[in-house]
């Protein structure tokens, strides 16, 4: 199984992983979180969408729908491609949250990232 879970929900204990492996999905460690605060197994920088995407989307004109495109080329390529490989394994093995930061629970990447590792399953 693949669910999405925002850390600060983690943090705070509003959400249970369950028994799943918590991974963190960010390029960059949480805004406001101490380290020794948010429990997880680790961290793939590599499923992140590169720093140019993020940055489009998140202070340019990019919808969601063309940040989503974008990002989905990028988990088909190099170290993404493994990265998506890798969580797959671990979703199948013993499920796996998918821990994001952004606070748009409905327009992140995350929500992309927990399609392509299905997909891959």
């Amino acid at each position: 199984s693949v669910r999405c879970l925002r850390v600060h929900d983690l943090v705070s204990g509003e959400a249970d992983p369950g028994g799943a492996r918590v991974v963190l999905v960010d390029r960059l460690w949480p805004r406001g979180v101490r380290r020794d605060a948010f429990r997880h197994d680790e961290w793939c920088k590599d499923a992140a969408p590169s720093p140019e995407l993020r940055t489009e989307f998140h202070h340019g004109p990019m919808d969601f729908g063309e940040f989503a495109r974008r990002y989905r080329s990028e988990l088909g390529r190099g170290a993404a491609a493994a990265a998506v490989d890798h969580l797959a394994a671990v979703a199948a093995e013993s499920g796996v949250v998918l821990a994001y930061a952004a606070r748009d629970t409905e327009h992140n990447h995350a929500l992309v990232l927990a399609e392509a590792v299905r997909a891959a399953g």
